[in-house]
């Protein structure tokens, strides 16, 4: 009874950790101290799992100590090399992985239930079910949606007319069919497990095949917190406490985000699941955008204007990302304001390709938090700003988010930039963003482009303020 405590008091202090952990990750300021508190708190779960008292079948120690070990050294390689970029990716494998391992517990209690070797009642066989329709559904959405983000699968091979419907009646069948497991006898409970198993992974996969590129933040999360709650169903299912723990504040936590992302795009989820924003479908220009000129700016006269201006905004994008220019911008940042110049940052809440991008990639390169701008307080001081730079953002500063409402974005709130005094584009080309839409941005008499590769820009620009 005494060892029981001790093993209930360790799941207390890893609860706490996740939570303290959690509320850390907040802030780019705290965010590292708090992975590494909710780590240590998961290191303490573990260790308290392992020590509780063995039942009379044979121990797995040697299975467990060897997949931590395999996932221990796959874990420190990718920490090592996935680059930035790639982290939307690596967050989506990590959503599926953890999906994966949801499937396979249900399984695992599946299995001897229905070859008569244990027993399950039907709120048992719920839970059970619930863990493997929500972890298959994460396990091959997230990987969909790795494909998408690393640009494997084209929307258009995915998808077909009436995909909605078709996955409405998907999932109307899968329910249907977990009801009647749940309901149902042992018998022919397997096949039919079996096939609800399979439409499980199919309906992940179709699920998440019509939803466009710009909606992938939302996708990234919403997944998160599926994940969340598979976790959670395991921990039901296995009487753990601290698996519950984990996966409920993973799920509330990815369902707030989600929400929050929602709102910042000013759309429903239901709009999302089915809206196809961002896919191929809503790559349409800009009206007129055909025969409008574009104003280009050297690096000399970019220099200057940044040089000798009282205050300039940067907004940050995915280019800024796929360049890994942040540090080359601090360096920028260090510059104009040891000359007196009031640097900034603008951070749209769905910047890049996952929730925090912007924040991460900026904190990497020892950006003070107190720089960064969110979407209100970035508007209200744009009007007052003399040179916004725009360093590969494209979809968050497109004026028809207000003035065209024939666009797919029309309605999403967006860095008003175009108010700003002056502003420099920095791209690689004329390129649309990942939403496939023109932006009349770069047409507005205000802007000016700067192409090139933004680290390779932003360098020069440090060399020519150098130099004056």
């Amino acid at each position: 009874m005494a060892f029981t405590f001790y093993i209930n008091l360790a799941y207390l202090i890893g609860a706490i950790a996740f939570v303290w952990g959690l509320r850390q990750l907040s802030s780019p300021d705290t965010a590292r101290r708090g992975n590494i508190l909710a780590a240590l708190g998961m290191s303490v779960a573990i260790i308290a799992t392992m020590l509780m008292p063995l039942s009379s079948a044979p121990n797995n120690y040697a299975w467990i100590f060897g997949s931590m070990a395999l996932g221990g050294v796959i874990g420190l390689v990718s920490a090592r090399r996935v680059q930035m970029t790639a982290m939307p990716q690596m967050v989506s494998i990590f959503n599926g992985l953890g999906g994966a391992t949801a499937v396979v517990l249900a399984i695992g209690e599946l299995l001897p239930y229905y070859s008569g070797a244990t027993a399950l009642n039907s709120g048992e066989r719920l839970i059970v079910l619930l863990a493997l329709l929500i972890g298959g559904v994460a396990f091959t959405g997230s990987m969909l949606a790795f494909g998408k983000l690393q640009g494997l699968v084209n929307d258009s091979k995915v998808t077909f007319r009436g995909h909605n419907i078709f996955n409405l009646v998907l999932l109307a069948a899968t329910i249907i069919m977990g009801g009647w497991l749940v309901m149902g006898g042992t018998t022919p409970g397997l096949i039919i497990a079996l096939v609800f198993t399979a439409l499980t992974l199919v309906y992940g996969f179709s699920f998440v095949a019509p939803i466009g590129g710009a909606d992938m933040p939302v996708v990234i999360s919403l997944l998160n917190s599926f994940t969340g709650l598979s976790a959670a169903a395991a921990g039901l299912v296995y009487n753990n406490k601290i698996m519950l723990v984990g996966g409920i504040l993973v799920g509330a936590s990815g369902t707030i985000l989600t929400v929050l992302m929602c709102e910042a795009m000013n759309r429903s989820l239901t709009n999302v699941l089915i809206g196809g924003f961002g896919t191929s479908a809503a790559a349409g220009g800009a009206k007129g955008s055909g025969d409008q000129v574009v104003k280009e700016v050297g690096i000399t006269d970019a220099a200057i204007q940044l040089f000798y201006s009282g205050s300039v905004m940067v907004v940050p994008g995915y280019g800024l990302a796929v360049a890994q220019a942040q540090k080359v911008a601090k360096e920028l940042d260090d510059l104009l304001s040891a000359n007196g110049v009031e640097v900034r940052y603008a951070i749209h809440p769905v910047a890049g390709r996952m929730p925090g991008h912007m924040n991460v990639l900026l904190a990497e390169a020892d950006v003070p938090y107190p720089k960064l701008l969110d979407l209100e307080e970035a508007n209200a001081a744009l009007p007052s700003t003399d040179v916004v730079v725009v360093v590969g953002a494209n979809d968050v500063v497109n004026p028809a988010a207000q003035d065209d409402p024939s666009s797919p974005i029309y309605g999403m709130p967006v860095l008003e930039v175009w108010k700003a005094k002056n502003v420099i584009i920095m791209k690689r080309s004329m390129r649309t963003g990942y939403a496939g839409i023109q932006n009349p941005l770069f047409f507005h008499e205000r802007s000016s482009m700067l192409f090139g590769d933004a680290k390779d820009s932003i360098g020069k620009l440090v060399q020519e303020v150098k130099n004056m």
